[in-house]
């Protein structure tokens, strides 16, 4: 069965496309590219914001067209927006074979193979964890599924359910395996990585424990901590980053706003005096931390003076990036029933006056590294619009994807997936630059 992969949303949703088409691999299925002539069509979806939602559907509805034109024999939606809306989706799409929700996929081989698409019934075959992205080196490890949080725009609980943690030894052998095909940088990723364990047992692992079995049976070079509520970063967590140079000093901690009133209404469990302490703390304690943040703007009920002192907040915390988000309302969320929504217009003057404000910080934050010597992980070789770059990387601050990156001047030719030293001689907004060290 020759299988065509289409994978929308973040990075947990890649992992669960790696892990589905690894299982999907077990059963005698071969990865292709050229979705025309595919058997089977998987289109794993997101439903967060409302442009993934249209995205998401576009590409099912592509994938139908697909079928109905040329040799696809099935067409699979799986992901968030299937969760959520199979039963609209099926209505409204039904050239698509099979809408799987979360708790259906075990259902996939099985109705595969009733179709005769795959020709190995019988074998319990685990699945290795199938690539799907540019970079083998930088790979994602998902630690846990679902979340406990209750904030009030958020849908995320609706679609993956409760929290529940994956067990530590299958998290070491997915990690084995990642390294195995190459991996030197390992993102975690959950939607909230400080609360894995906590359904392990009051006396079981937590994400300290989870973090020292994979530092002790891989030897890969870099793990990055992405999204961890600031209530999970605990004094074992912070002096474990502090001594140990393979987790990278960087921490991906959402805020989402600064003024107290609008953390209240959006059921975030921070307020601006823990953030503020929390963050002297960890700029204490680990050195050279780069911290990312996440911010909403546009919630409901949002004044210009709540906007002011969340901008207030971000000149004095200087994150040393963020990423920001204009307000959607979601179908389900206790933010669906405020009245007083904020005016799009609004909202896009708000988001892009917050970026601007964030590209002056982190152009500021940059700059006390230019001079150092550090190590680069090379992503690619420079094309012509590079400026003179020979290759491009990250240096430990850079998170991929997400962040800015570095651009390398270097006399000879390494490969990606290489650690190269460097001098950082220049940056700009998220960027560096730097020179290859002899």
């Amino acid at each position: 069965m020759k299988l065509g992969v289409i994978s929308l949303g973040c990075d947990k949703a890649t992992v669960d496309s790696e892990r589905l088409v690894g299982e999907l691999v077990g059963h005698g299925a071969v990865v292709t590219q050229d979705l025309p002539h595919a058997d089977v069509i998987l289109v794993n979806t997101c439903g967060f914001i409302d442009a993934a939602k249209q995205e998401s559907i576009d590409a099912i509805l592509g994938a139908a067209k697909l079928k109905a034109d040329g040799e696809v024999k099935a067409v699979v939606a799986v992901g968030c927006l299937v969760q959520r809306y199979k039963k609209e989706l099926q209505e409204e799409i039904p050239e698509v074979d099979l809408f799987l929700g979360f708790s259906d996929l075990h259902h996939l081989v099985p109705e595969l193979v009733e179709r005769g698409l795959i020709a190995d019934p019988v074998a319990d075959h685990p699945g290795v964890r199938q690539f799907l992205g540019d970079q083998p080196h930088v790979r994602y490890l998902k630690i846990s599924e679902g979340c406990d949080h209750t904030c009030a725009f958020c849908a995320i609980p609706l679609m993956r359910g409760k929290h529940r943690s994956e067990p530590l030894a299958r998290l070491v052998r997915e990690a084995q395996a990642l390294e195995t095909q190459g991996a030197k940088e390992i993102n975690l990723v959950a939607q909230d990585l400080g609360h894995w364990g906590r359904d392990l047992g009051l006396q079981g692992p937590k994400l300290p424990d989870l973090l020292a079995a994979l530092l002790r049976e891989t030897a890969v070079p870099w793990y990055r901590l992405l999204y961890v509520y600031s209530a999970g970063i605990t004094e074992r967590l912070v002096a474990l980053m502090a001594r140990e140079p393979r987790i990278v000093p960087y921490l991906d901690m959402p805020i989402q706003h600064a003024s107290d009133r609008m953390l209240d209404r959006m059921r975030r469990p921070e307020r601006k005096h823990s953030l503020r302490e929390k963050l002297a703390w960890l700029r204490g304690a680990i050195p050279d931390l780069a911290v990312r943040t996440t911010c909403l703007v546009g919630f409901p009920g949002e004044t210009d003076e709540d906007f002011r002192a969340l901008l207030a907040f971000l000149e004095e915390a200087q994150f040393d990036r963020l990423g920001a988000f204009a307000y959607s309302p979601q179908e389900g969320t206790r933010a669906m029933q405020y009245p007083d929504d904020v005016p799009d217009e609004v909202k896009r003057d708000r988001l892009e006056e917050l970026l601007e404000v964030q590209r002056a910080i982190s152009a500021e934050r940059l700059g006390r590294f230019v001079g150092r010597e550090v190590r680069v992980l090379v992503d690619r070789v420079a094309d012509p619009l590079d400026e003179g770059a020979t290759h491009v990387g990250r240096v430990p601050w850079q998170a991929d994807d997400v962040d800015g990156v570095t651009y390398v001047t270097h006399g000879g030719w390494t490969a990606a997936g290489q650690f190269v030293p460097v001098r950082l001689t220049d940056c700009e907004d998220y960027d560096f630059r730097a020179v290859a060290l002899a």
